[in-house]
Parts: structure tokens; C-alpha cells; sequence
């Protein structure tokens, strides 16, 4: 008998057998004819379900709230999974997928997949070596990965090409009036440096001319002596707020703010309303850089 840690190394195949194996006797749930898409993140969801409407039902793997660095999928994920046309990737290098896309495949090798970040630069975070994974978090690369998406839609599902055209020219519309909105409220910022505990807002920044100050080094949280630092820079930039997520700890953020009679706001890059939620950071910040 598997037990102990022998036995959570296994789940994750278990689940993968299972689900394949629902899928070889056509367990698949009834759409009602929809096309069944599966995303890796809530953000994607917005982008699916805009262009495709009507058409489709979509599936998020990395439910909000949830860490993309750790998250597992559930069975009930990988049964939706093993019954999908379409599955839309990231493509980015996020740890979800890089962790968990060649087992996902595994278990429907017949799905379309869509790298949605094709045609998107990859940025390094900034001061690091490292590949930033967070694309979606500018407007102008989230007009790319809908277009992928389309593209991908209209290849599983060609009779619905006309109306996700439609559809998506009113997305990308949607999305050029919010990416106009942000530069109007960020154009007469000052103090244009902002500090957040996990660097996710990288390519917001780069994209609005902002400079962003992780807290978080690497996945690690500061020590004391980075702390220190890290609250002088706050004084010496004029920083009255700390920008956290909800998939963290705040603690950092919150002894931060305490030092420098600040405060915390919570900001989730991965929630699903995506022009709400990117429209609610550029409030934000232009609040807490005037």
C-alpha cells in the first residue's frame, strides 16, 4: 500500500489515470454543444468567454485565489480536461504549466492547445535574470492573447468565425479604451515608484512608465536586514502604500506599511473580471502615487 509521501508524489498521475481514463469511455459531460475550453488562469476566462459567448464553456485551472507556484489540479479539473476541444495556455513560463502541461496533454492528446503568448516579448523581471511570466497584466499583450484565442476558436469551431469576429473586435475596442483610460490617470503621477510584495505588475509598469519595488526576492521573504532596506526605500520614495496579493502572506507588506504610516491594498492578478480588476490597480496607484 502507498502511504506518506510515496503516496502524494503518486496523486497527481492517479488523478491524470482517472481522468484519462473517463475520457477513453466517453464519460463526457453534457454542453448542450458548446465548445469546451480550459484556460490556466481566470484572466484567460474573461478572454474566452468575451470572444466566444454563447459558444463555449470554459474550465479554469488555477481557480482565484488559488498560487499559481503551487496549485495542484482536482479531479473534477482533469474530468473537464479529458472532455476539452481547446486548451488555452499562458505560455509565458508560469510554474503551473511548466510543472503540469505535459501531463495535462497526456490526458487529452486530441485538444487543440493555444499559446497565448505568442507574439507577446517576454520581459525579465526587473533587476533579475529571470523571465516574467505575468504577460496578461498589460492591456496591450492581453489584445494578443485574445487574438490568439480567436484564432483558436475559429479553428475547433469554424461555422462560429463570423460571430467571434464580431466579438472580439468589441473586446479589443474594450481593451484600447481601457489601456487609454490607465495613461490618463497615470500621465500626471509624480511618484511614479510603487512597492508590491510579489512582482507581478512588471509589465504594467514597463507599459505605463511606472518603476516597480519588490518586496519578495527570488520567492523568498526578506529577512530583517532586507526589511530595513526596504522601509528606508519606502521613506525615501515617498511611498505611503504597499501593494500585496491575496496568494501571499502580507505579512511583509503590512510590518512595511506599519513603518512608514502606510497601508496595505490587495491586488489579485489573477482575478477573472480582468478590465475591472486592471482598471481598479490604475485607481490605485494613481491615488497612491499623487
Amino acid at each position: 500500500m502507498v502511504r506518506g509521501p510515496a503516496l502524494k508524489r503518486f496523486l497527481p498521475l492517479l488523478v491524470v489515470m482517472v481522468a484519462a481514463s473517463i475520457l477513453s469511455c466517453g464519460g463526457k459531460e453534457e454542453t448542450g454543444g458548446k465548445i469546451e475550453v480550459v484556460v490556466t488562469i481566470p484572466p484567460q476566462a474573461e478572454f474566452v468567454e468575451r470572444v466566444g459567448g454563447e459558444r463555449v464553456m470554459v474550465t479554469v485551472m488555477v481557480p482565484p485565489g488559488a498560487n499559481l507556484h503551487t496549485y495542484e489540479p482536482t479531479p473534477s479539473q482533469m474530468t473537464a480536461l479529458a472532455g476539452a476541444e481547446m486548451y488555452a495556455k499562458v505560455g509565458s513560463g508560469i510554474e503551473f504549466e511548466l510543472a503540469w502541461m505535459d501531463r495535462l496533454l497526456a490526458v487529452n492528446q486530441d485538444m487543440l492547445v493555444v499559446d497565448c503568448a505568442w507574439g507577446v516579448e517576454i520581459e525579465e523581471v526587473a533587476g533579475k535574470r529571470t523571465l516574467d511570466p505575468h504577460i496578461w497584466m498589460s492591456p496591450r499583450n492581453a489584445k494578443i492573447m485574445v487574438q490568439n484565442i480567436y484564432d483558436g476558436l475559429v479553428q475547433v469551431d469554424p461555422d462560429g468565425k463570423e460571430y467571434y469576429r464580431q466579438n472580439l473586435e468589441r473586446y479589443l475596442r474594450e481593451l484600447s479604451q481601457l489601456d487609454q483610460e490607465i495613461r490618463d490617470k497615470l500621465s500626471g503621477v509624480t511618484n511614479r515608484r510603487f512597492m508590491v510584495y510579489h512582482p507581478a505588475f512588471g509589465y504594467f509598469a514597463r507599459e505605463y512608465n511606472l518603476v516597480m519595488l519588490p518586496i519578495e526576492a527570488e520567492g523568498k521573504e526578506p529577512t530583517a536586514a532586507g526589511l530595513a532596506r526596504l522601509i528606508e526605500q519606502a521613506k525615501e520614495n515617498g511611498i505611503k502604500v504597499i501593494f500585496a496579493e491575496p496568494q501571499f502572506n502580507p505579512q511583509s507588506a503590512e510590518v512595511i506599511a506599519e513603518a512608514i504610516d502606510g497601508r496595505v491594498v490587495l491586488i489579485d492578478p489573477l482575478a477573472k473580471d480582468y478590465v475591472v480588476n486592471l482598471r481598479r490597480l490604475a485607481d490605485e496607484m494613481a491615488l497612491a502615487m499623487k
